[in-house]
């Protein structure tokens, strides 16, 4: 990302590296310097000396480029000076069933602005100014059949070399915990939480049947976030009526999971429940009048003691 004007905390360019979720090298213009960010590039490192030297020398170059793009960018949009933005995101993709994806794609002031489709080597224009970048890329064909190489070869022979670095944590898999809650709404009617925490990769699908049929368009999610372990956790919710929540599941499907599980709402004995609350109030009691008899015994005899 490059802007157009840069203050303490906010470097002109940026770049970070992902693999999946992890973060693996960050470079900005102020410090001048690519550098790793998870322990397993060390072993990169020890292989390839020169690879943070390369990626350094590579991005230097960019923050000029990322300055020239963004002030056409201002122009065709006819904007005068002030704070803006200029973004590129590229990335690659190997799925399970071994097939490959990528894409690349420039945003303006965090807007979609044009796109590559490496099928047909075209540029995809999001607006009528990006038109204006539209043209000029397409009149370099070069440039579109690079990018389709970087995204098909060169990208994916380094997926596979960070993969194999840093498998210990990028290939492992945890089972998520998941428990499902209640909470009373208004008008009689209650809301089911299912809560998926502790799972890792972050890719998990939740979902909320009622007699077996998924009711998608009726369930609220909440993005997946991280632990701060490096795990995630996930919770869906959908209002019903109280009468019908033994009708209602909840359906996690992982990575991790050999099949999909399905959970229910299990209902806390309200007689338990205040059987425990009695324990706890008792014992209580019983510690605080202790405590006041120690007291009484300690300032009538301590002179003796």
């Amino acid at each position: 990302m490059g802007v157009s004007e840069p203050s303490q905390g906010l470097p002109q360019f940026t770049a970070t590296g992902y693999v999946d979720d992890q973060l693996f090298i960050q470079y900005d213009s102020d410090t001048k310097k690519a550098q790793a960010r998870v322990p397993w590039m060390e072993k990169l490192e020890k292989d390839d000396a020169q690879y943070l030297d390369r990626q350094t020398q590579a991005l230097h170059g960019w923050v000029k480029k990322f300055r020239v793009d963004l002030e056409n960018a201002r122009n065709f949009y006819n904007q005068s000076k002030g704070f803006h933005t200029w973004q590129l995101m590229y990335g690659c993709e190997l799925r399970g069933d071994g097939s490959k994806g990528g894409h690349l794609q420039y945003g303006y002031d965090g807007r979609d602005y044009i796109a590559l489709d490496k099928e047909t080597l075209t540029w995809t224009a999001a607006d009528v100014p990006a038109q204006n970048t539209k043209r000029k890329l397409e009149a370099e064909p070069a440039i579109a059949e690079h990018d389709k190489a970087y995204l098909e070869e060169e990208c994916i022979e380094w997926l596979r070399r960070y993969l194999d670095y840093g498998k210990e944590t990028l290939l492992r898999k945890e089972r998520p915990v998941v428990k499902v809650t209640t909470q009373a709404e208004h008008d009689s009617m209650e809301t089911l939480v299912c809560q998926a925490h502790g799972f890792y990769p972050k890719a998990i699908e939740t979902t909320w049947t009622r007699d077996g049929e998924v009711l998608e368009h009726k369930t609220f999610h909440r993005d997946v976030a991280p632990n701060s372990d490096g795990t995630f956790h996930a919770w869906l919710s959908i209002q019903i009526d109280p009468k019908d929540r033994d009708r209602y599941r909840c359906r996690v499907e992982h990575d991790s999971l050999l099949e999909p599980l399905v959970f229910a709402w299990e209902e806390t004995s309200a007689s338990n429940l205040g059987l425990i609350i009695r324990c706890v109030v008792g014992a209580a009691m019983a510690l605080l009048v202790a405590g006041i008899i120690g007291i009484y015994f300690y300032s009538k005899y301590k002179r003796s003691c």
